[in-house]
Order: C-alpha cells, then sequence, then structure tokens
C-alpha cells in the first residue's frame, strides 16, 4: 500500500528537524569542548607555575614536586 502524502510530508519534516537538532547538538557540544578545553589548559599553566615557584625543592622539575606531593597528601591521609 502506497503512503499518503501526508505521511511522506510528515517524514521528511522529521527527518529535518531530527538533522537540524544534530547540528544544533554538535555546535553546542563542540563549543562547550573548546571551552573546557581552554579552562583545563590554563588551570594547568596556573598550577604548574604556582608548584615552581613555591613548592619545588631543590633540583626537582614541576613533574616531580607534584609527585612528592601527591605522596605526601596520601601519606598524611593514611596516618591521620
Amino acid at each position: 500500500m502506497e503512503k499518503s502524502k501526508l505521511v511522506k510530508a510528515n517524514e521528511k519534516i522529521a527527518e529535518k528537524v531530527v538533522d537540524t537538532y544534530k547540528k544544533i547538538e554538535d555546535t553546542v557540544v563542540g563549543g562547550y569542548t573548546k571551552v573546557e578545553d581552554t579552562v583545563v589548559r590554563g588551570y594547568a599553566k596556573i598550577e604548574d607555575a604556582f608548584v615552581d615557584r613555591y613548592l619545588i625543592k631543590d633540583g626537582e622539575t614541576v613533574e616531580e614536586a607534584k609527585e612528592r606531593l601527591k605522596r605526601e597528601q596520601e601519606h598524611y591521609q593514611e596516618h591521620n
């Protein structure tokens, strides 16, 4: 049985609505992801600068200092 013109029209409208929604969703999610990445990178830079300026011991890299601080925090939490 052949579909009526109304059913065909409704299917076309539904496809267009879904396609438009997907485009909007991709744009919004893409924009959010870019903002999130920028914020995380900015925080990481600030964190590294703080560790470098105030928490590094002689001869340590920033990453070594972060690992040391993490171990010290874990040790502290285990004993308190």
